[in-house]
């Protein structure tokens, strides 16, 4: 299949080709904002909660040894997760089970949901006892760089950890569920328990424990927190999938579409996650600490990639999987939703990439320098964070234009995209992390930072493929120049006064400094892009003056009442 050439969707065999819903029939589609919003507010929640655990875990174990085999221990059994969870079934389940709940058919979804979930949880469980068997040789493969204490440390939590990520991988089931039934809210806010687990072992364990032995401790409550984010979403998505029991109905055809969608959609993301180990990899040859410091920086830069890119692209899926009518029809619908989205991603991505660039240390600072993290250690991970908001905005749009290719059953172009993707990645990161920093008479500790940076060069290739890909398929979507001139013009603005305050100011206290700074800038941003004419602004600003004063209002009529 031509990437750039007219395709046909990688359908479900009988299934019928989306069709875009008329106003008057079918099920109606949710305002393109509505459904974003629940999600980003679930996410808020739980990135919110991430960050807190992320401080907290800065304050006990800095940049040292066991943050290292901490972060490396999680990120090894979370490959299962990143290739059998969210994203793979919201690409191959939800376009098939929100299809036949948009045309009625809510028994034969039903069946459909449990033969997923059954087969999802024989194959979980099966990988999980492979992978505390294989600990060792997957912490060699995954942080190579990593010998003696540091190595063993790394297996024994790998071991611990295993089964919990398992358990999240049952929770994108049940994700996959809500979503389809337009339950947003529920599936992402539920991982606070898991990061409210972690909190409470650090807060209860930390003074007493060295930091080797409080990692074991937080292990094993990162495996209890998985349990109990389960816990919290099951029962909601038993109810409305209506299951009535396991299945293993493999001959329905719904079924063997997903299975048809599940290979390329698993390959697909699996690029995406092995970038990341690709990182992680060539980040263990740097000098201590630069494997906890990309862990970091990651948290900060997956704050707007989660709360904007994700919510945008999760709540989008299941609508445009619920499209129909003909070709022409369903083009003009897929098309008037993304230009919608890819707007509404670039008002709120493009002042998060300005921050990254300009107040990466502020923001550094503010979530993570504490105890053992030192001021130093924060514009260490401004370093690297710089590199990822170079292709912040690229990232985010292809998250989108993925969703789209999926919700056309579609699973081939995003994942030849995926795969240009991991190759300059891996190339260009070598480079620019192990090569490039001994020539130019660099300390190698920053060639952290050229990872990033290759991570976002390959970033913005991929959504230039997948743009060019789409183009072919439904027209043309890009964001006017126009557009992106006045919110980066609004964004550098902001920047600046940020600067000017953070001189003159002289705050030495990061929590203070940092809501300071954060906080005029975000109203710089804001103001000017709303008095720029950007239309996405002004209705923010409406919305939250108009929220402002009905709650003044309602403030003194129970005032008035009282009287």
């Amino acid at each position: 299949m031509d990437p750039d050439g007219p395709t046909t969707p990688t359908g479900p065999g009988p299934l019928p080709a989306p069709r875009a819903d008329p106003p008057e029939a079918g099920t109606p589609s949710r305002p393109p904002g509505r459904a974003a919003g629940l999600v980003a507010a679930g996410i808020f929640l739980s990135r919110i909660a991430g960050l807190v655990r992320q401080r907290v875990f800065s304050h006990y174990f800095g940049l040292g040894l066991a943050a290292d085999a901490f972060t490396a221990a999680l990120r090894i059994p979370n490959l299962l997760q990143n290739l059998f969870g969210e994203g793979v079934l919201s690409g191959s389940f939800i376009p098939v089970y929100a299809a036949l709940l948009g045309r009625g058919e809510e028994r034969r979804a039903a069946r459909v949901a449990a033969v997923v979930g059954s087969v999802l949880a024989g194959g979980v469980a099966l990988l999980v006892g492979l992978g505390i068997l294989a600990a060792p040789f997957l912490t060699d493969a995954i942080a190579p760089g990593f010998s003696g204490l540091r190595r063993e440390l790394t297996v024994r939590l790998v071991r611990i950890m295993f089964p919990g990520v398992g358990l999240l991988v049952l929770c994108a089931w049940c994700l996959g569920i809500l979503n389809s039934h337009r339950k947003f809210f529920l599936s992402y806010a539920a991982p606070v328990v898991w990061s409210g687990a972690m909190i409470a072992a650090m807060l209860a364990f930390g003074a007493r424990r060295e930091p080797a032995d409080l990692a074991v401790v937080v292990a094993w409550a990162a495996t209890a927190g998985a349990a109990l984010q389960l816990a919290v979403q099951l029962p909601a998505a038993l109810r409305l999938a209506r299951l009535s029991g396991p299945s293993l109905d493999l001959g329905l055809p719904e079924v063997r579409a997903v299975g048809r969608a599940f290979g390329p959609v698993v390959l697909a993301r699996g690029v995406v996650q092995i970038i990341a180990y690709v990182d992680q990899f060539i980040a263990s040859f740097l000098p201590g600490g630069a494997v906890a410091a990309l862990f970091a920086a990651q948290n900060l830069y997956l704050l707007p990639v989660s709360l904007f890119g994700m919510s945008i692209a999760a709540s989008e899926l299941p609508e445009m999987s619920r499209a129909e009518g003909d070709e022409a029809e369903v083009a003009a619908y897929l098309r008037r939703r993304l230009e919608a989205g890819v707007r509404r991603l670039a008002l709120f991505v493009v002042p998060s990439e300005v921050a990254f660039l300009a107040l990466g240390d502020v923001l550094a600072a503010l979530l993570f320098q504490t105890g053992r993290f030192s001021r130093a250690d924060s514009v260490y991970v401004w370093s690297i964070v710089a590199g990822s908001g170079v292709g912040l905005l690229a990232q985010t749009e292809a998250r989108l234009f993925s969703s789209t290719f999926y919700a056309l059953r579609d699973t081939r172009t995003p994942l030849r995209c995926a795969v240009v993707r991991l190759a300059l990645a891996t190339g260009l990161g070598w480079v620019l992390a192990i090569e490039l920093p001994p020539r130019l008479g660099i300390d190698p500790r920053w060639g952290a930072a050229g990872l990033t940076l290759a991570a976002s060069v390959s970033g913005w290739v991929e959504m230039r493929l997948l743009a060019r890909a789409l183009g072919r398929r439904i027209g043309v979507v890009r964001l006017p120049r126009a557009l992106l001139v006045r919110l980066f013009g609004a964004a550098v603005a902001g920047a600046a006064i940020g600067w000017a305050a953070k001189l003159v100011l002289g705050l030495e206290h990061p929590l203070v400094a940092g809501a300071a700074i954060v906080g005029l800038f975000g109203t710089v941003y804001f103001a000017l892009a709303s008095g720029l004419g950007v239309p996405e602004a002004r209705d923010l600003l409406k919305a939250v003056l108009a929220r402002a004063g009905l709650r003044r209002s309602g403030q003194n009529r129970r005032e008035g009442d009282e009287g």
